[in-house]
């Protein structure tokens, strides 16, 4: 079909066409065309880890001191944890979605650099104790970050797998799989990737390059030196001192609260649902139709107003509960439809409904030619068959001029399903009604029966919503004022469309659901890991929650709606969110400085180079490369929300929350302290917290 419009030429003719697979076939055409891109995108992350890893000490150490295999082997991890995840839910049967392929690796591949980053570079930073061995270094400086690694991703974990308590299939599927996806790069991270770095840095002190270890460098050195990135040198010794200062911290608390008062202002002006162009190539032949759809056309798409199966349309009170004609009740079924037709602009109905019950009984009238049968046999004889045999189905008597009911009814009716229009009865029901009317029990009563009308035109989201919600208040009306209710069955609106717009009726709800019930999780296994840190968990969840409201202000500047692809983007923001704020909130909790601003600085300093650069500039420079996406969908819902995400919670973990800690964070935990005191002693750790 499709393959035909395309090819037909005719000069005196501009054809715009759609079949009802077409946006489902252009949205799979978009997606492939725009997997270049994401590869590339991939492409600058994995290179960018690969060589951020390593501290080079000098260039005739390049090759020795870089970490490309080790950067590589933690991607493969990552990416292993996503597979293993697909894996065992499609062992299931569980179908993979989109939406999954597209966002979990973006999300696991955050959430597992980071950690990776934290491990590393931690471990860069740590100078190993006389008489130690290299494994109980490891060990130690795993027992450091471990419980930090570890909060984020059971809180990630737990808030995903919570999510699968949503009712939007989407977000149901997605929350399963990053769920999933999560703990297993935990486990491979804290297993696998933890004797890989012993293995790389045994490699490191041994002089044998990165990639061929085969080799050994000329350059001798005595073990690995510790050292400090410029990016942790930069937050120690000038960032979080300069950003913790007695006048910087007030002005942070007010630039933020100030940016969260607009957000919640505007979060409520956000459009619900998916605008269909946006979601198709530029060069779709169902741009054209969508464009000529809304220009030419007065009718919209065809609404069905569905009666249920029960109802007796044999009885003269049953028939006056549906038609529309002389002597049927004014509040029937298409005397309503027809009422709302008579207010278009309001109800989105943009035409009186085609009544099959009222052209039957025009049909069978005595008065017509139309209903006739061969007086021999008493089968039905069309009006366009001369045949002296053939008979008016009822006398021209006054009984015979009223409805038929009862036996009658049924007789006639499927007589008038099978007749065709023609010059001389143009009433006949098979072309208009062949699949209006359900019989059951053999022909012999009629079941479910609908009344189409049209909408009126429908171009964006809203008018599409709308419409629905209008549709089915008429019909929850005329179930009403028909009084069937205690019978169980009703009358129902249905259109085309109406399968795509299903979700947006309840997404305020989902997404406020969704999102409440991962903050609920992230707080309790927040308070539970940090050692019932009620405090702490508290500021954590305002930090989340902030970014969560400020994503929605983004969402409004920038002209992103609310749908499935936005709300899995909302879900997976807490997951990274997460990422941001527990490790620099831990540190905190843990520090034994005297005041809250020189523990919040410690913690910044520490933590902050890490989130940094295995967060935000990892996932910069991928981002970027979507901006160049050929499709619009990737651009609004892809770049635009991930460079929201990466920002906001960069913005807000390494600037607002020390900022907050300073004022409000929890108070030290002398326990805690006593505990550092004996793990840290006579360690670089020590020189760091206590000199």
């Amino acid at each position: 079909f499709i393959n035909f419009l395309k090819n037909y030429n005719n000069p005196n003719l501009t054809i715009s066409f759609s079949a009802e697979r077409s946006i489902e076939d252009e949205i799979n055409r978009e997606s492939n065309s725009d997997i270049g891109t994401v590869l590339i995108s991939y492409i600058v992350m994995f290179v960018y880890i690969s060589i951020a890893l390593g501290h080079i000490q000098s260039c005739r150490r390049l090759l020795v001191d870089s970490k490309i295999s080790l950067g590589i082997a933690g991607i493969l991890i990552v990416l292993s944890s996503v597979a293993c995840s697909i894996g065992i839910f499609s062992y299931f049967g569980i179908p993979l979605t989109l939406i999954v392929i597209e966002v979990i690796p973006f999300l696991v591949l955050a959430i597992g650099v980071d950690n990776i980053f934290i491990m590393v570079q931690t471990l860069q930073r740590d100078e190993r104790l006389q008489g130690e061995t290299l494994d109980k270094q490891i060990g130690r400086v795993l027992g450091d970050v471990a419980p930090s690694m570890f909060l984020s991703s059971l809180s990630e974990t737990v808030a995903f797998f919570l999510g699968t308590l949503s009712t939007m299939p989407a977000v149901r599927t997605f929350s399963l799989f990053a769920g999933m996806a999560v703990l297993i790069d935990f486990i491979l991270q804290v297993t696998c990737f933890v004797s890989l770095l012993g293995l790389d840095i045994k490699r490191q002190e041994s002089n044998r390059l990165d990639i061929l270890c085969c080799i050994k460098s000329n350059e001798e050195m005595s073990g690995v030196q510790r050292s400090e990135s410029i990016l942790f040198v930069f937050f120690k010794n000038l960032y979080s001192p300069y950003l913790l200062k007695d006048w910087m911290r007030p002005i942070v608390i007010a630039v933020f609260v100030g940016v969260l008062s607009f957000s919640t202002a505007v979060m409520h002006n956000v459009e619900i649902g998916l605008d269909q162009s946006l979601s198709m190539p530029d060069d779709s032949y169902v741009m054209d139709y969508f464009s000529h759809l809304s220009k030419y056309l007065h009718a919209g798409p065809p609404v069905y107003f569905v009666l249920e199966e029960g109802h007796n349309y044999t009885s003269l009170e049953g028939q006056n509960m549906v038609c529309g004609g002389m002597g049927c009740n004014n509040d029937s079924l298409v005397q309503q439809v027809f009422n709302a037709a008579e207010i278009g602009s309001y109800t989105r109905i943009g035409y009186a409904p085609s009544s099959w019950i009222d052209d039957y009984f025009d049909w069978v009238k005595p008065q017509s030619s139309c209903c006739r049968v061969y007086n021999t046999t008493g089968q039905f004889c069309n009006a366009s068959v001369t045949d002296p045999s053939c008979t008016r189905c009822r006398p021209l008597t006054q009984e015979g001029k009223q409805r038929p009911q009862g036996k009658d009814f049924m007789t006639f009716l499927p007589m008038f399903l099978s007749d065709n229009p023609n010059p001389k009865c143009g009433k006949g029901g098979h072309a208009a009604y062949n699949s209006a009317v359900n019989f059951i029990n053999n022909k012999s009563d009629v079941g479910a029966t609908y009344f189409m009308t049209y909408h009126t035109v429908l171009k964006t989201s809203s008018d599409f919503i709308d419409a629905m919600k209008k549709a089915r208040v008429i019909a929850d009306n005329i179930t009403e004022t028909m009084g069937i209710k205690e019978k169980n069955y009703r009358v129902f609106p249905y259109s085309v469309f109406y399968v795509f717009y299903e979700q947006y009726l309840t997404i305020v709800h989902d997404a406020i659901f969704n999102l409440c019930i991962s903050l609920g999780s992230i707080f309790l296994v927040t308070t539970v890991l940090l050692g019932f840190e009620v405090w702490a968990a508290v500021v954590v969840s305002i930090t989340i929650a902030m970014i969560i409201i400020n994503m929605f202000g983004v969402m409004w500047l920038w002209g992103i709606s609310l749908n499935a692809v936005s709300l899995v983007n909302l879900v997976m923001s807490c997951g990274i969110a997460v990422e941001f704020c527990s490790h620099v909130t831990r540190a905190f909790t843990v520090s034994t400085k005297g005041s809250r601003v020189e523990r919040a600085e410690e913690a910044l300093s520490h933590m902050g180079s890490s989130v940094f650069s295995g967060i935000t500039l990892t996932k910069f420079g991928g981002i970027v490369v979507l901006a160049f996406s050929k499709s619009q969908i990737f651009k609004i819902f892809y770049f635009r929300m991930y460079l929201a995400m990466v920002l906001l919670g960069a913005t807000h973990g390494l600037i607002f929350l020390p900022v907050l800690l300073s004022y409000i964070g929890p108070s030290v935990n002398k326990a805690k302290t006593r505990a550092t005191r004996e793990r840290t002693r006579g360690t670089e750790r020590e020189r760091l917290l206590y000199f």
